[in-house]
């Protein structure tokens, strides 16, 4: 019988979408003064997809992922989920922007062989992991890749956004050599 271990750390990476430049730097202030430094940000990506948000967060938006540079336990994802839903109820309660909506803040763990998010929404592809935040495996890493499932989001299927997945990944790996 294998004992049970703990697993290694993982990075964590949080994608932020907004129409607004202001509401994005906010949200990458606001996780750098919580979870530490931002190690690096994506480029911006279009966020053209779906208009599932644009009742409530407008047209126009656009996505950039905010990579940070300490190591986190491979089992934060539900107090991280917990916390960016706060941030972005802190933000909304701000009225600093026309729509009821401004920010929205997707936390995701990466390790070496996939990238997971958390959500509030259950699927039968999500593991519940506790305090209503479930898990999913969004992306798989194969064939020195990330792949998608039938269930991963249009966006994270964009060759751009797997890209850049694959660079964060690299620098996890050169993370967990150096010890953290």
């Amino acid at each position: 019988m294998a004992e049970p271990r703990r697993p290694d750390p993982v990075l964590l990476i949080v994608a932020a979408f907004s129409r607004h430049d202001a509401a994005l730097a906010w949200g990458g202030e606001r996780l750098a003064e919580i979870y530490n430094s931002v190690a690096f940000t994506s480029p911006p990506f279009e966020f053209r997809q779906t208009s599932y948000y644009e009742p409530t967060m407008g047209p126009g938006l656009r996505k950039r992922f905010f990579v940070f540079e300490k190591l986190v336990e491979a089992d934060c994802m539900a107090d991280v989920k917990r916390r960016t839903n706060a941030l972005e109820q802190e933000l909304m309660v701000a009225g600093l922007f026309p729509e009821p909506r401004p920010l929205n803040l997707d936390p995701g763990i990466l390790s070496l062989g996939k990238f997971q998010l958390a959500t509030t929404k259950d699927q039968a592809h999500r593991i519940y992991l506790r305090d209503g935040i479930f898990a999913e495996v969004t992306l798989r890493f194969e064939a020195r890749e990330f792949v998608p499932w039938p269930w991963t989001y249009a966006d994270y299927r964009e060759p751009d956004v797997r890209t850049f997945l694959k660079r964060c990944r690299d620098f996890y790996r050169q993370r967990l050599r150096a010890g953290q």
